[in-house]
Parts: C-alpha cells; sequence; structure tokens
C-alpha cells in the first residue's frame, strides 16, 4: 500500500509526541524525540503542528519529521519501519521536491541520524553532501547519578524569566524570551519535562536545562543546556548535567541523551565528565 505525507494539524500534536515516545528504545538509535518538538513549541504549539510532517502507511505513522526552521528536516522513524525502503524512497521523493511541503529550494540539510540510514544512503547517492558532525552521548540511568554539588531547583512560572536569561546568555545570538518559556511550558510535550536552574553560592543563576522524558523504561533528553557566560569554568555544567540525569532518573527514564556538534570539544568533555559515553557520529546532509 502506497506511503503518504500529512500535516497532522495542531490538534494532533500530542498523539504525534507519544508516538515519538514510543519509538524510544534502549540501545536503538538516537533519533527525533518528544523533547525536540517539545523544545521548538518556544514558538507555540500551533507553529511545532505546521512545522511536522507524518509518512504513514494504511493509516499507521512510521515516519515524524519536524521542520526546525524552513531548511532543516530533523526525522524519526518507528523501530519496526527503519529498513523499510518504500518509506525510504518516499520520504526522500518528497524531501526533494520543493513543490511537495518539505524542504524549499535552494541549500537546504536533513539530520541525518543514526534511525534513518536508509533516507541518508539514497539522500548521499542524490548528491546530497555531509555537513557538520554530532556527536550524540548518552547515560545510562540504571546505577545512582552523583549529587551535583550546587543548589539546583526545578523552574516554574516565576523563574522564567531568569531561566530564559540564562540560556540567551549561554548561546551566541539567542533570543529566547520568558515570552517564549510560558509558549513552551503551556504545550503538550511539557507534561513530562522539567525546566532546571542551578544557582551559585551568593543565590545568581548560572546554569539551565531543560529535560524531556519518553516515558518511564524510555531514553530522556536534555535540550537545551547552557552555562550563563559569565559563569563558566567553575564546574557549573557538569553539576547541570548530572542534575538532568537524576531528574529524569525521576521520572522513570531508563538513560538519558544529548547531541551536540563534535567541534564543541568542551561541551564533549563536560558530557563525558558527567558519565556519558559518546555513540558513533552522525551529522547532517546537505543540498547546495
Amino acid at each position: 500500500m502506497a506511503i503518504a505525507m500529512g500535516r497532522p494539524g495542531v490538534e494532533r500534536l500530542g498523539d504525534v509526541v507519544r508516538l515519538l515516545g514510543e519509538w524510544q528504545v534502549d540501545g536503538g538509535p538516537v533519533q527525533l524525540h518528544p523533547g525536540d518538538v517539545g523544545w521548538f513549541c518556544r514558538y507555540g504549539a500551533e507553529r511545532a503542528a505546521a512545522a511536522l510532517r507524518t509518512w504513514s502507511r494504511a493509516g499507521e505513522v512510521l515516519a515524524v519529521g519536524l521542520l526546525d526552521g524552513p531548511d532543516v528536516l530533523r526525522m524519526g522513524i518507528a523501530p519496526e519501519a527503519v529498513r523499510d525502503e518504500e518509506l525510504a524512497r518516499q520520504v526522500v521523493a518528497d524531501v526533494t521536491a520543493p513543490e511537495r511541503g518539505v524542504l524549499g529550494e535552494g541549500k537546504v540539510y536533513f539530520e541525518a541520524r543514526a534511525g534513518v540510514v536508509l533516507v541518508r544512503d539514497l539522500l548521499a547517492r542524490e548528491g546530497w553532501d555531509r555537513d557538520e558532525p554530532w556527536a550524540p552521548l548518552r547515560r545510562d540511568l540504571g546505577t545512582p547519578v552523583p549529587d551535583p554539588g550546587v543548589r539546583v531547583e526545578v523552574a516554574g512560572p516565576e523563574q522564567a524569566h531568569e531561566w530564559a536569561g540564562v540560556v540567551r546568555a549561554a548561546f551566541d545570538g539567542s533570543t529566547f524570551s520568558e515570552e517564549r518559556w510560558h509558549a513552551m511550558a503551556s504545550a503538550a510535550p511539557y507534561a513530562d519535562a522539567r525546566c532546571l536552574l542551578a544557582r551559585n553560592e551568593q543565590g545568581a543563576a548560572v546554569a539551565a536545562a531543560a529535560v524531556w522524558s519518553a516515558g518511564p523504561g524510555r531514553p530522556g533528553l536534555i535540550e537545551p543546556l547552557g552555562v550563563h557566560a559569565a559563569h563558566r569554568r567553575h564546574g557549573f555544567g557538569r553539576a547541570i548535567t548530572l542534575a538532568a540525569a537524576r531528574t529524569l532518573q525521576e521520572l522513570g527514564s531508563s538513560s538519558v541523551d544529548v547531541c551536540t556538534p563534535s567541534s564543541n570539544t568542551s561541551a564533549v568533555t563536560t558530557y563525558r565528565s558527567a558519565g556519558f559515553t559518546q555513540l558513533p557520529e552522525g551529522g547532517d546532509l546537505c543540498r547546495n
């Protein structure tokens, strides 16, 4: 039966997020996570839903794509469909034809995670080039996670301005705001998420992270995590990473994933110092 591409709409946002959660499997490839959609909800649930694409056979959704901007597609595939050649060919046909409403003309990117190997290989044959490599890292949560050693709290509406301020100060060019925090926190994916805020001995907010559960017994996600530019090199990166892992452990997650550009060696070192193991490198494919 033919593969059909669809646009789920805001009324099905929660259904898509739940499905992505079911696709998260320990020992399986790192792929699109409910938290990726949840973090995108900082722009509002309607915009997040408009950025989603689904590929289905006989009404069963086999793949979900998230347009993380007009020129970047991130994707998750049902574990049983990872080797489905018909699905991969249809995804490639839709991704490479601008008139089909996925990626447009000009320079565009496909995030080539391990779970989409067939799509990645077909795009490579079409002449798409390898772009910036990414380092996925994972920590098992079956054993106790050390105490972070600093004060860490769950940020609610009263701390939204502080959490947003740390994110802006941690990432060059960030425009994250208190309003975007509220948009993110009011969307369906945030029901299984927490925003964490680390403070130094003086009480200043120094690091922030958001953690996203995919449900008990499944891998959770950290997205984003950052240290205020004025408070780096004091161990707060490792501390907030440990706090994030402990929080996901409390939520029932079996492991925790995080991704960072391979070129960001300081971030890779921080995650490894918090007990994360680096997985095989991934990367975007680019069509110029």
